[in-house]
């Protein structure tokens, strides 16, 4: 009975910490416009505190996939807690540009963090069919905890709370996963089976596993490019953003629920094939449609990204398990890494749109829905560029030799 309250409390305390970090994903989206007027930052310096996030996660997920079986989850999420506190609180108190950068750096390091511990943690609590149920229920809270976040942050700017507010929000679910983690025994991680490092990366230099690889770099940046920027491309568009963002992870928390029939149906590069092409089709919508349309351009949007992250994943493990957790790690990593990058670089556009639209002489809400649209129709390359690479991947992959499916996968599956 002992063993079992203990098992929940770490599992319940995982769900808990991706939640922390859905919340640093979504009310920081909402807060974006708020943190740009008060400090009074451009497009491209928001996307470089943006960047802090998305590229803290790579680094501390893959340092903490390599020392998994060396450190122990304890020790890798007492990091995440000290990272997520000093982060967000170093937001609140932030004094401008530079402090943000570190504390965002931090948030993302947190994030990291949580990913490469809770995810074997789990994997070495359950075993076989509970083992992928309970796996799916923990990554059911990164798009379940990014609506929680976008309505909390909606409902906390409509009724003038300010940014400060919004941050300690996000306290709250880092709390409840220290008080549930604390004094816990912790499981013994499990040594992974018999691959080593050597091979490991032997796997990772493959063409198959190298093609993956810059095929997740696009579809992260697809995923995460207008989800990141929502307040500020479509705030006025009259539609409202965090809504926007909160259906997006609604319509994605259901697809990934009912994802097992649907891969099973079209199969892995069915399925992204398919997601490059409805994802395509949403950020267009979002280019040139206003008002309510948007949210049928969203739905195009959500469907489309849904199942990039989990299928790529997936795909590593399936198709190259020589690469095994650290192939799977890696993947994830570059993921992020991707859109970190990327975030400044939108930022930029946002920044040239809006001197373009200004030359042509408008103002107020119209320059920003012109900016907006302009940059979402740059943003269009991102899954175009996948049809293609996924058209091939249908053809190449067409009938794949059969390979034994990593018995667990330690890795982001958001």
């Amino acid at each position: 009975m002992n063993e079992n309250l203990n098992k929940s409390a770490l599992f319940n305390g995982s769900c808990f910490a991706l939640i922390t970090t859905a919340f640093t994903f979504s009310i920081r989206a909402g807060i974006l416009p708020l943190l740009g007027a008060e400090f009074g930052l451009t497009a491209e310096q928001l996307g470089f505190i943006n960047s802090m996030w998305f590229l803290g996660f790579p680094i501390s997920m893959i340092i903490g996939g390599l020392v998994y079986h060396s450190v122990g989850p304890k020790n890798i999420m007492t990091v995440a807690f000290v990272a997520h506190t000093v982060g967000i609180v170093m937001t609140i108190y932030a004094g401008g540009y530079t402090t943000l950068l570190i504390s965002t750096l931090l948030i993302g390091i947190g994030n990291g963090c949580t990913e490469a511990a809770c995810n074997p943690m789990i994997a070495d609590m359950y075993s076989g069919v509970k083992m992928n149920k309970m796996l799916n229920r923990f990554h059911m809270w990164f798009p379940g905890g990014i609506v929680l976040g976008a309505l909390i942050s909606k409902f906390m700017t409509d009724f003038g709370f300010g940014w400060e507010a919004q941050m300690w929000v996000t306290m709250v679910p880092t709390v409840i996963y220290a008080v549930l983690f604390f004094g816990k025994t912790f499981p013994t991680p499990q040594v992974e089976g018999a691959t080593s490092l050597g091979q490991n990366f032997k796997a990772m230099l493959t063409p198959l596993y190298i093609f993956l690889f810059v095929c997740m770099a696009l579809t992260a940046i697809t995923e995460f490019g207008p989800n990141q920027w929502v307040s500020i491309i479509l705030g006025n568009s009259g539609a409202d953003a965090m809504i926007i963002l909160a259906l997006t992870s609604g319509l994605m928390a259901v697809a990934r629920f009912f994802a097992g029939p649907v891969v099973g149906t079209l199969g892995q590069t069915g399925v992204l094939l398919g997601g490059a092409i409805s994802a395509a089709i949403g950020i267009y919508l979002f280019s040139i449609v206003t008002g309510p349309m948007a949210y049928v351009a969203t739905i195009f949007f959500a469907l489309g990204v849904a199942y990039f992250w989990p299928v790529m994943v997936g795909a590593v493990a399936q198709r190259v398990p020589l690469s095994s957790a650290l192939g799977m790690s890696v993947i994830g990593g570059v993921g992020m890494f991707s859109t970190s990058i990327f975030q400044p670089i939108i930022g930029s556009w946002i920044d040239d749109a809006r001197i373009e639209n200004m030359a042509q002489g408008l103002t107020g809400t119209a320059l920003e829905l012109a900016a907006g649209q302009d940059t979402l129709e740059k943003m269009i390359a991102f899954p175009a560029i996948l049809i293609v690479l996924f058209t091939i991947l249908f053809f190449w992959q067409k009938n794949p030799k059969t390979t034994q499916k990593v018995p667990q996968a330690v890795s982001s599956s958001h």
